[in-house]
């Protein structure tokens, strides 16, 4: 009996040491930073992911055929769209384009003449290789970086594939079309240039209430039409514009024969669309234009 009872007291005392040197697992976990956190623990101390930043001035809508970037900038927020587009001929119209800066630079400084239901797109350089060509730049410029030559000027209408971007429109198409008394390439299909597929795909994709496109020189305000009379829309545009700008209103342009032409291409999808020619090939008309540009904002939000 003595000897069982000092037997138990052994066992018990080498219980109680093991106890203490040896920790069980259970308190190793809990002792353990590492293996006490969780998974869930640790998404929560993670750096919050960067968001990607979405600039809601401006968007890139394609590239030239020499990589250039075309831009469309934007002003407003409303859900009407309205597209302005200058420098379709490049270099040649180059105050088409500096017109579209001067608005864009308007706009910034005086946001409170767009309503409220407006967002106002301007691609000031739709063919910027052909700017570049005469101005050497294919975003701002001044009077002093453009060319004086005419063989330079009359170059800088076309882009780099040498195709006049205003005859690769689908409306009445051709390969070549014409430019005064010359010949010029439409390119080798419709929508064969990256310039003009840029455009239409983001009229397509965003579908603008309407189109406005300056041009020169003529000094009048014109319809667009594709064999299929002019939208009621569209007549209201051009007298609207015309009338407040002074330009003359004209119900097609039939100076010369016009294939694969822009504006006639959106009358064709039935988008409303106009033509604005400026006075000359050197001056902006901007007193002109902006009571041209206000009475648009006038006519949309009657």
């Amino acid at each position: 009996m003595k000897n069982t009872i000092i037997i138990l007291l052994v066992v018990v005392i080498i219980g109680l040491g093991l106890y203490f040197l040896i920790p069980s697992t259970s308190t190793n976990i809990e002792n353990s930073p590492e293996q006490a956190t969780t998974t869930l623990d640790k998404f929560s101390q993670d750096e919050p992911i960067a968001q990607p930043q979405i600039d809601k001035t401006k968007t890139v809508i394609g590239k030239s055929v020499e990589g250039r970037d075309i831009t469309a900038y934007h002003y407003g927020e409303g859900k009407t769209e309205i597209l302005f587009v200058g420098g379709i001929h490049g270099g040649y119209e180059w105050n088409t384009s500096l017109l579209a800066f001067e608005v864009m630079d308007y706009l910034k400084t005086n946001p409170e003449i767009i309503p409220a239901n407006l967002k106002i797109t301007i691609i000031p350089v739709l063919n910027p290789d052909g700017l570049v060509t005469v101005v050497g730049t294919s975003t701002r410029f001044s009077l002093t970086d453009v060319s004086a030559s005419q063989t330079i000027l009359n170059a800088g209408r076309f882009n780099a594939n040498e195709v006049d971007l205003n005859r690769n429109f689908d409306c009445d198409w051709q390969t070549t079309g014409t430019w005064q008394n010359k010949t010029v390439s439409g390119g080798n299909k419709v929508f064969s240039e990256p310039e003009s597929q840029a455009i239409k795909n983001y009229i397509n994709t965003q579908k603008p209430q309407a189109v406005i496109v300056w041009y020169s020189a003529a000094g009048g305000v014109y319809s667009s039409s594709c064999h299929d009379g002019i939208l009621s829309e569209t007549k209201e545009l051009t007298n609207a514009y015309a009338k407040a700008s002074g330009y003359t209103s004209n119900e097609e342009f039939d100076s010369y024969a016009i294939t694969g032409d822009m504006v006639n291409w959106l009358a064709k999808e039935k988008a409303p669309a106009i033509s604005v020619l400026l006075s000359n090939h050197t001056d902006t008309d901007w007193t002109k234009n902006l009571a041209g540009i206000k009475a648009l904002f006038e006519y949309y939000t009657k």
